[in-house]
């Protein structure tokens, strides 16, 4: 709520923190994880969802640790992601999201020094 004054706008009404969204994006991945019977929150773990034939998007990446056009490697901070498919391409890579483009076969979880920054 926003109550507009004789000064302009009084954002004092307004009661959520700046960083809202993370906090209530924080308590559903805490809930999801508890309805799955883990106990912590794997926010350092590369997330994605894949869009069948049409690619994937991909979140908490830290680097790229192999590009070619029928494999891609993405590192996160404690683990990582490989993406096998045809006509790979690179999409976005942004502020550790990255989308890729092509037709993806097969997302596989690397650890060790394979998906480790």
């Amino acid at each position: 709520l926003v109550r507009r004054t004789a000064r302009g706008v009084d954002s004092s009404v307004l009661k959520c923190p700046k960083n809202a969204y993370n906090i209530y994006r924080m308590r559903f991945l805490s809930e999801i994880a508890k309805a799955l019977g883990s106990d912590e929150i794997v926010s350092s773990r590369v997330q994605y969802t894949v869009l069948d034939g049409k690619g994937g998007y991909f979140q908490n990446v830290k680097k790229i640790l192999e590009f070619t056009d029928c494999k891609i490697v993405f590192a996160g901070r404690k683990d990582g992601v490989a993406v096998e498919g045809e006509n790979l391409t690179l999409g976005k890579y942004f502020a550790g999201d990255a989308a890729v483009l092509g037709n993806i076969v097969k997302v596989e979880r690397v650890s060790g020094e394979k998906g480790r920054t």
